[in-house]
């Protein structure tokens, strides 16, 4: 097994630039079409919104060795497609064994989570919080304030990520909207389907 060597991370607060990252890849708003439950809300601002980043992610990845981590910075872009707030894939690890940490460096948002057995939990998660993902729970991010939520990540290299499980039963069991002016809710998932 080859030795990581030690390094000294520097994360950008307000822009979530990571110097030191060894990878990168962002999600643009048509990559995310089928993931709101308002369709004809998402095909409305297609054309204002069709290639825009909604967000983007800095890693580090010393080695996918047992025991080794990822860390990194997550941006996502702060809107709604109807009263739903903007949101990440989501995802279970494939290694669902492993757990994550979400850090906020700036912005307003929810770490929506849904256990094996269905229990959700929407913590929020603003500047100098933290939120604790535990093992096999599916998780996304969402933003639910007026500027980029931009948090700071921890996992275990070997963990993976299982984008499918989640698109597959149509997303999760709750949806996270538009309450009123600075408010938000949990509302039922009608594309929802357990697999």
């Amino acid at each position: 097994m080859k030795i990581s060597d030690p390094i000294s991370a520097y994360f950008e607060k307000k822009s979530g630039f990571f110097p030191q990252a060894t990878g990168y890849y962002s999600k643009t708003f048509n990559e995310l079409e089928g993931m709101y439950e308002n369709e004809g809300e998402f095909q409305n601002m297609l054309p204002k919104w069709n290639n825009k980043v909604v967000y983007e992610v800095w890693e580090h990845r010393s080695s996918k060795n047992n025991g080794d981590l990822v860390f990194g910075t997550s941006v996502m872009k702060p809107g709604r497609v109807g009263e739903e707030f903007f949101l990440t894939r989501g995802h279970q690890h494939q290694k669902a064994r492993c757990a994550e940490t979400y850090f906020c460096l700036s912005g307003t948002g929810i770490i929506l989570m849904e256990s094996p057995d269905g229990e959700i939990k929407a913590l929020d998660l603003g500047t100098d919080q933290l939120v604790y993902v535990p093992p096999l729970w599916f998780h996304r991010s969402i933003n639910i304030g007026d500027s980029e939520l931009i948090t700071l990540f921890t996992y275990n290299s070997d963990a993976g990520q299982n984008y499918e499980i989640i698109k597959k039963r149509g997303g999760m069991r709750k949806r996270v909207v538009r309450k009123d002016s600075g408010n938000w809710t949990l509302v039922a998932n009608k594309k929802y389907l357990l697999s």
